[in-house]
């Protein structure tokens, strides 16, 4: 059972990098830049694969999976617009629904079927279904927390006029757009990307995390700095 266990963390680890995962917590910041975007959508995602792997998830999953790729295509349309229209990250107590991490999660669990989360399901049959989504989950959120919380960094270190946090932001914005319409788009003409999930997620995410990494070592945007400093 330990080694199960071990394998679904692995397995989770490795289903945090998929592109769609990426796409939609970079999104989400965009939308509401809060550090905690990662962890609550990983929790609503592990939360699925979990029903599933217990056996009592297929009635939801049912329901929610034709929402997947419309989401990810929601996410890119409103981030196009953020990225023609630039506009400072909400505030307010206001939720759109693309906005809410954790039933995120949940849908593109659903709509989702990738091959590490399959894999995940066939392996789920060995062990305590409930032990081995708690594990799978918790590797997701290790990757999913870091990734939520660089996010809404480079958001707001780009909102306090960081140079190099701004181009990072409009740089990461082109890439979710991309991303969101390609992936959102290739579910729903029923094209396979699985065969090409594993290196096109690794090689996102190094990008993403190298340039938000970058980011943090911004300095003030002068023409900014002198707009908050003036009377």
């Amino acid at each position: 059972m330990n080694s199960t266990l071990v394998l679904a963390f692995a397995l989770g680890v490795r289903h945090g990098t998929d592109p769609d995962h990426l796409t939609a917590i970079d999104g989400l910041c965009r939308l509401r830049p809060r550090a905690t975007n990662g962890l609550l959508f990983a929790i609503g995602h592990g939360a699925v694969v979990t029903l599933l792997a217990a056996g009592i998830g297929h009635v939801i999953a049912g329901r929610l999976a034709f929402l997947g790729p419309w989401m990810l295509i929601l996410i890119g349309g409103v981030n196009l617009w953020k990225v023609i229209r630039p506009s400072p990250p909400p505030t307010g107590s206001a939720r759109p629904i693309v906005g809410q991490p954790f039933l995120l999660g949940m849908i593109l669990a659903a709509g989702f079927e990738t091959a590490s989360q399959l894999s995940a399901l066939i392996l789920a049959g060995q062990t305590n279904p409930w032990l081995f989504g708690a594990s799978f989950s918790g590797g997701m959120a290790l990757v999913d927390g870091l990734d939520g919380y660089l996010a809404a960094s480079t958001l707001n270190l780009a909102a306090r006029g960081e140079s190099n946090a701004r181009a990072a932001s409009r740089l990461l914005g082109i890439l979710v757009v991309l991303f969101a319409f390609g992936l959102g788009g290739a579910e729903l003409i029923g094209y396979e990307i699985n065969q090409v999930a594993l290196p096109l997620g690794l090689a996102l995410f190094a990008i993403v995390i190298s340039i938000r990494v970058w980011a943090r070592s911004s300095r003030p945007d002068n023409a900014l700095a002198l707009r908050r400093v003036s009377p």
